[in-house]
Formats: C-alpha cells, sequence, structure tokens
C-alpha cells in the first residue's frame, strides 16, 4: 500500500466534510495529519479545478469566507452554504453547530 501525499490527504478531508457543515482550513490540514499547515489547504484550494470537490465548505477559522466582501466566490461560497442548510449571519459569518460529545466525553466527562 502506497503513502498518500499531503494533498491527497488534505482533498481526502475536505470531502469528508459532511454536507450541511464547515471546517476551517486549519481543522482540514489536523484531520490530514498535519497540523499547522492551514496555508497549505489554501494553496491547494486556490489551485483545485475539480468541480466536485466542496470547497465551499472551507472556512477561515473565525468562521467567514477567505474571498473578499462583495466578490463572485464569496457570494458562490455563501450560497452553496445556505443550499445545504448552514446558518450564516447578517455579516456572512457560518454560525458554528454545536459540537456532540464523544461516547468518551460522556462517560468519563471533559469538554
Amino acid at each position: 500500500m502506497t503513502d498518500l501525499s499531503a494533498a491527497d490527504r488534505i482533498l481526502a478531508a475536505i470531502r469528508a466534510i459532511p454536507r450541511g457543515e464547515t471546517a476551517a482550513y486549519g481543522v482540514v490540514a489536523q484531520r490530514a495529519g498535519l497540523p499547522g499547515r492551514a496555508r497549505m489547504v489554501a494553496r491547494l484550494l486556490s489551485q483545485n479545478d475539480d468541480p466536485a470537490l466542496p470547497w465551499h465548505r472551507v472556512l477561515r477559522s473565525d468562521g467567514q469566507s477567505a474571498f473578499p466582501q462583495g466578490s463572485t466566490q464569496r457570494e458562490e461560497q455563501l450560497k452553496r452554504l445556505r443550499r445545504e442548510g448552514v446558518k450564516i449571519d447578517e455579516r456572512g459569518r457560518v454560525r458554528a453547530k454545536r459540537r456532540t460529545k464523544s461516547v468518551d466525553e460522556e462517560v468519563w466527562g471533559g469538554a
């Protein structure tokens, strides 16, 4: 079995974001086994041409689109997220869903 490249791991992490949910660039990097490589995620997305990749589910850590206010790309991203049922406030910030506790957290306590 061959190891996946960093790019393949990032793309797999993006594809794994469920419909109606989002993840920050840094979270995608961490899920891909590349903690601290958020800029690598952004660079890869900027070069992506796969129309099936759910790029719109990746946001800045503050819940905002990385595209400039009023840009076509930002409007497209927010439109796609709304279509998936993602709540977006009047400033264009995604309202994060409350994370459910894992089984370990339920049993043993913790965050």
